[in-house]
């Protein structure tokens, strides 16, 4: 049968063969014989044809998912959905309802139900070390399909039939993890598991996984952790996620030398960070963080924390402090009569300090270099007039955003413009009205027209594309100079920096000028 759409185009004819059951083939052969009665009963009556028309198209094949876009939960299938997920989740292990593949529109939905679900599980796994085990269902075709390592487990030339697997170096929640990944296609990561997941994503080969959970860690990373990330970075062999620790380590040194994870690092990593060119700290900062691990680390070995055990375990990492680099205060007042130090150590670098002919000594005797701070300056010129710029208790403001991250560690501000004058300046740094960083401090002007440094007193840490609110209130008795020609966008080194107008800035300060004429960093 040939027939035509509306516009009178062709129309492709699609046939195939329905056999229909024996009740309708007996009335058919009845039927047949009534109006044929010579036609021999050994004759069988072919199966019915259908002809289905179908229109001509070019059309990509749709899949389900486009056929039965999601809605949002309007029905008492979506709650069923949503209930049979949850009960997966929380590892009820729930046997869904008859008839539960059709309340699942895409064959993903319909695998998603099968995680952490007993129903057709032809494997088990037990998983977490002994005392804190939990007895997880799989399924082997799903597991091959999302993993390699679980694919030569079940289906290679050497797997094993076991019904019970038994992973103890895994932490149960990051199988979980893992598993919801591999059924439902979703990434679900917590801080206190992300870690432990990236460990399983790796050991299973789950490449996609474990790109999410570096990822999750470099945006959480913080002067807090970055000590035990660096760690874990270098065991997983991660070298982005290893150079974003080091760039955080190096900013925010002293913050992360005192933090807790500090003391949780292993002995390769602490030695790493004593032997740090760009470390931003004080000697005596690294000498502390140093013995607080050290005293840790005797709790780990079931030691007495002793100052012969916290030597010990230090062992020549302890030659990495560079202690004759110290303050003399520092050294006198803290290293000098911590005990930690022979007495013939002791002596030596007080005559390293004092005396013209200096002893040698077993520690680095060459100061850190530090990071080099970066000005980033927004104003073309500056200038002042006899009226401004004044100071009455008002705020300056001016909003900024990079496009890299960086650690902002004080503000650039002009002085007064009549000569010598001391100003008091509170600065202050917030991300949304949330203080990230603040100080109270004063600075000497000379006169001239240049720009005074004031800083925060831990550099603050700044995300990429993302507007901070930059403020200062300054207190002086004599009128400064101001920038001016201000300009929106600024390159500095390998960092753009936005600038924006502030609803804080109660004093005049905006985009074409004012104060806080710099920002200073590190890259």
């Amino acid at each position: 049968i040939l027939m035509v759409d509306e516009k009178g185009k062709n129309m492709k004819c699609l046939t195939f063969f329905l056999m229909l059951p024996e009740t309708v083939k007996n009335r058919s052969k009845k039927s047949s014989k009534k109006g044929n009665s010579g036609t021999s009963s050994s004759s069988k009556l072919p199966p019915v044809c259908y002809e289905i028309i179908t229109l001509k198209t070019k059309k990509k094949k749709k899949m389900a998912a486009d056929i039965f876009p999601r809605k949002k939960p309007a029905s008492t299938n979506t709650t069923a959905v949503q209930q049979y997920h949850q009960q997966n989740l929380n590892n009820n292990n729930t046997i869904p309802a008859p008839n539960w593949q059709g309340l699942y529109p895409t064959i993903r939905e319909r695998n998603a139900v099968m995680f952490n679900n007993d129903l057709m599980a032809d494997v088990h796994f037990v998983v977490g070390p002994p005392g804190g085990t939990q007895r997880l269902p799989g399924h082997k075709y799903v597991l091959a399909v999302g993993s390699s390592v679980f694919h030569a487990m079940f289906y290679g030339e050497l797997a094993e039939d076991k019904d019970e697997i038994r992973i103890p170096d895994v932490e149960p929640a990051a199988f979980l993890a893992m598993l919801k990944y591999i059924y439902c296609d979703e990434i679900d990561l917590a801080a206190d598991t992300v870690l432990a997941t990236l460990y399983a994503a790796k050991k299973y080969i789950v490449p996609h996984l474990a790109r999410a959970c570096v990822n999750f860690l470099e945006t959480s990373l913080s002067a807090k952790n970055a000590c035990v990330l660096l760690s874990q970075s270098c065991l997983f062999e991660e070298p982005d996620l290893t150079q974003r620790c080091w760039e955080v380590i190096d900013a925010q040194a002293e913050l992360a030398l005192k933090s807790e994870g500090f003391c949780d690092i292993d002995f390769q990593t602490l030695e790493s960070i004593l032997r740090r060119e760009t470390l931003n700290a004080k000697e005596i900062v690294v000498f502390e963080a140093a013995l607080n691990w050290a005293e840790v680390e005797c709790q780990r070995q079931e030691l007495t924390a002793t100052i012969e055990n916290k030597r010990k375990v230090l062992g020549k990492a302890l030659y990495l402090i560079r202690i004759p680099t110290m303050a003399l205060d520092d050294f006198a007042n803290g290293a000098a009569q911590s005990g930690i130090l022979t007495l013939n150590e002791t002596n030596d670098i007080f005559l390293w300090y004092t005396a013209a002919k200096k002893p040698e000594l077993q520690f680095v005797s060459k100061p850190r270099k530090g990071l080099v701070p970066q000005r980033c300056h927004r104003f073309q010129s500056c200038a002042y007039r006899s009226n401004q710029w004044r100071y009455r208790g008002r705020c300056d403001s001016i909003q900024f955003a990079v496009d890299k991250r960086v650690f902002i560690a004080g503000f650039g501000l002009y002085g007064s413009s009549c000569g010598s004058a001391e100003y008091s300046a509170k600065i202050e740094l917030k991300r949304q009205g949330v203080i990230l960083g603040q100080n109270l401090s004063k600075y000497f002007s000379d006169g001239s027209s240049n720009t005074f440094p004031v800083w925060f007193e831990y550099p603050v840490q700044i995300e990429p594309d993302t507007f901070y609110t930059a403020s200062v209130i300054l207190d002086g008795n004599e009128l400064s100079y101001f920038g001016q020609e201000g300009m929106t966008e600024v390159q500095c080194g390998k960092v753009t920096v936005q600038f924006q107008c502030s609803s804080d800035s109660t004093n005049g300060t905006g985009v074409q000028g004012g104060q806080i004429p710099e920002l200073i960093f590190y890259a």
